[in-house]
């Protein structure tokens, strides 16, 4: 088999080329949007055709390049069913088996880093290959403390699904800070500081509850063009037209179909009539991280003061896969204003 381990200085990121060099037939696992014009290149000369472009989990800290590739190959797009990214071809699961020539590469649930990671595992040449992603580093591993990332969770999955293959399994992991570029089962088992088998599950909650660590510089950027595939939003006819709808308050009916945002600060919602009724808090700076958790079919009403935020926040909505998406024009200012007209 044919394996490339390509890397992403900025992001620190690793990309992996298989490919079966009888058939040509290639697999390509966490793609970078700014580096795809180098994995094309790659694929020509090689003489490749790429079959699937995979993403171990929806990415907070690049955008996948998983979508143009797809556009540019025909191959198809997958990710973890769990994390409902709308747009690709394969809504994976735990023991799915996706084919490449003669090659089998198993899909195993690792979920911790988010709750929708994957690790994908290959045999090749009596030899066992592991891709975990963000699940497990060479002496690391992922964090936990967004994206629905659970300490517990993470410790079990390396635990139950990636320690228990074989110990010289090479393990190929999506991220490296330190200048490593591979592992085994063994090592990790024996010298990992966060994980490794002398660790209790207790011990490795209390290290990653002290982490501390600040979020990702580009997770706004990152998170609603991953659930896009990371293409641009699809426009209508009218490029000026946005992808969503818009409503002014004379217009509003108590808002009972699906869900009301409001993306303001917190502070600005104090006050009397400061915000609708059964609006949920979600600000602007949070709301990528929070709506991963929400169906993508659920209708949803965005609210602001003046209506500028939640326009942009209905594109980033819109740009995730939600396909009813409503703006409050005018916001909670010309909300108050019609209230005050409608009581004289």
């Amino acid at each position: 088999m044919l394996l490339k381990q390509l890397f992403d200085q900025k992001t620190y990121t690793y990309t992996y080329l298989l490919a079966d060099p009888d058939s040509r037939e290639a697999i390509i696992i966490d793609p970078v949007r700014e580096r795809v014009d180098r994995d094309l290149r790659l694929i020509a000369e090689l003489g490749l055709r790429l079959t699937y472009t995979l993403d171990t989990h929806v990415h907070a800290d690049h955008v996948t390049g998983s979508g143009e590739l797809r556009r540019a190959t025909g191959a198809l797009s997958g990710v973890s069913a769990s994390a409902q990214v709308a747009c690709v071809n394969r809504n994976l699961v735990h023991g799915d088996v996706l084919r490449f020539g003669p090659y089998a590469l198993e899909v195993r649930s690792t979920p911790g880093h988010t709750n929708g990671c994957l690790t994908f595992v290959i045999e090749a040449g009596g030899q066992t290959l592991a891709f975990t992603g963000d699940a497990l580093f060479v002496r690391g591993c992922g964090r936990t403390d967004f994206q629905q990332g659970d300490a517990v969770t993470l410790y079990r999955s390396v635990h139950e699904q990636i320690f228990r293959l074989p110990g010289d399994t090479l393990i190929y992991p999506g991220h490296d800070y330190r200048g490593h570029t591979v592992s085994t089962v063994d090592e990790e088992r024996s010298h990992n500081p966060r994980l490794r088998t002398d660790i209790t599950e207790e011990a490795f909650v209390d290290i990653m509850n002290d982490l501390r660590l600040a979020h990702p510089a580009r997770i706004h950027e990152a998170l609603p063009a991953n659930m896009a595939c990371g293409l641009p939003a699809p426009t209508s006819e009218d490029d000026h037209a946005p992808p969503f709808k818009s409503i002014t308050p004379t217009s509003l009916e108590p808002f009972t179909r699906g869900r009301v945002i409001d993306v303001r600060k917190p502070e600005e919602r104090d006050g009397e009539q400061a915000h609708l009724p059964d609006a949920v808090s979600a600000p602007l700076s949070e709301l990528s991280e929070r709506a991963l958790a929400w169906p993508r079919e659920d209708p949803i009403l965005v609210v602001c003061q003046s209506g500028r935020r939640s326009a942009h926040a209905c594109a980033l909505l819109a740009q995730m896969g939600f396909s009813d998406v409503t703006n409050l024009s005018g916001g909670m200012s010309a909300w108050h204003d019609h209230q005050e007209a409608t009581s004289c």
